[in-house]
């Protein structure tokens, strides 16, 4: 075998693309894409016979005193099933690390632990726990089943199968999400593909979302290098709903007009001589009346004439698609923009051959209370009908003991004080 350390992005990307073990994060591009968050990309791999067996992008992070430390997001690329690949692949990758310092190589495999419902309950008979034992044999420090965003990535997801019948992915999608859908677009919404020129109206929703999910964003430069790096190779599209407020006032109007001379045929109509069911009917016209009415008077008082109302870059790799970057606008959330996008997204990538849409994201409770931050992405996640994957978690191979122990005790400390720093500069 040869350890290769330096490799092209052609020779890269042919092997980690076609993979069967690919994800985007261990893609050419991402690692350029980290550049700007201060991590140094590394593309190595193993050669047998001149063949590349597997790959990994090792993202280099600078620490005080010419330290630093390795990180393979969702890697590596390799058959972790094959033990003597991985004990190799690891031996050279323990003395590459060695001269550039590292203090560990940390690694968060995209593999799935076992299968398990939508309620988080286990189901059938795959079991991976004994690769996760395997890992640890050979000093791969397993840093736990955590539930919620601790660690650099999520440990679970939802995953839409697209390599089925399209109305098979419609029928498994929630009854309410099917109901909000049957509607079609009822409120013209203005949904397109758009450009780098629309990076700060997607701005606009992740900021809204931040606000009020407590969720920290990057600044817009990096959503901006994100989206040019995948899309000048063709991996990436950035997705818009935009509201014309003259339009959807319109249309409600004529609803709430619509519903009054409802109401008033009831009065009117001497067909109807049961009066408890004529008054029943005129009630629920009434109550629809009001909520169209309240939700008409925070219409008004809109001064934009369009509003982004949600938004989403994307990437495509290998069979796969990733809703990664995305967010909502906190106004005119009833016009359920963000049903519209991801169905257009999914029956685009359903057109063109993709095999998995990755939600990208959501926690390990499988039914989170309401008043919980994550309640309102996880059950919309969920209501699109994939597959509840949870992932076998964060692994550190250790370099060097003693620096360890201070980086894990320290880093948490320093990050607490920069997420309280940027929620500061938010407000």
């Amino acid at each position: 075998m040869e350890f290769i350390d330096n490799l092209n992005k052609e020779e890269y990307e042919e092997f980690v693309s076609k993979s069967k073990y690919n994800h985007f994060m261990q893609s050419y591009d991402f690692g350029q894409i980290r550049k700007e968050k201060g991590f140094i990309p590394h593309y190595v791999g193993l050669k047998n016979n001149g063949n590349l067996v597997c790959t990994a992008l090792l993202l280099e992070k600078k620490l005080p005193f010419s330290y630093c430390y390795l990180y393979s997001p969702r890697g590596y690329v390799i058959d972790f099933n094959n033990k003597e690949l991985v004990k190799e692949f690891t031996s050279y990758l323990k003395d590459y690390a060695k001269k550039l310092k590292a203090i560990f190589i940390k690694i968060d495999p995209g593999i799935k632990l076992h299968d398990i419902d939508q309620n988080g309950n286990i189901i059938g008979d795959f079991d991976n726990h004994e690769l996760v034992t395997f890992l640890e044999s050979i000093n791969y420090k397993h840093l736990g089943y955590n539930l919620g965003f601790e660690h650099e990535q999520p440990r679970f997801t939802f995953r839409i199968n697209l390599d089925k019948s399209f109305e098979e992915i419609y029928q498994n999608m929630h009854p309410t999400t099917r109901k909000i859908l049957n509607k079609g677009n009822q409120y013209n919404l203005n949904l397109y593909i758009g450009d780098e020129t629309d990076i700060d109206d997607f701005y606009i929703t992740m900021k809204e979302t931040s606000k009020r999910e407590g969720i920290i964003q990057a600044p817009v430069k990096y959503y901006l290098n994100f989206y040019k790096t995948f899309n000048k190779d063709g991996l990436s599209d950035l997705y818009l709903v935009k509201a014309n407020i003259e339009q959807v006032t319109s249309i409600f109007v004529n609803r709430i007009n619509n519903i009054k001379d409802k109401i008033e045929s009831y009065n009117n109509d001497n067909k109807y001589k049961n009066k408890d069911k004529v008054q029943n009917k005129i009630t629920e016209a009434q109550n629809q009346l009001n909520k169209l009415g309240k939700e008409l008077e925070e219409i008004k008082k809109i001064e934009e004439k369009e509003v982004v109302l949600s938004s989403i870059i994307t990437v495509k790799y290998g069979d796969k698609i990733w809703t990664v970057h995305g967010g909502n606008n906190s106004c005119l959330m009833n016009l359920n923009a963000n049903y519209l996008l991801y169905y257009t997204i999914m029956k685009d990538a359903y057109d063109n051959g993709y095999k998995v849409m990755d939600c990208f994201g959501t926690c390990g409770i499988a039914n989170p209370d309401k008043d919980n931050p994550i309640y309102g992405i996880h059950s919309f996640k969920k209501r699109l009908g994939g597959e509840y994957t949870e992932f076998i978690g964060e692994f550190d191979y250790v370099i060097k003991p003693f620096m360890y122990f201070l980086f894990t005790k320290l880093i948490p400390i320093y990050r607490k004080i920069m997420k309280k720093k940027a929620r500061k500069e938010e407000n």
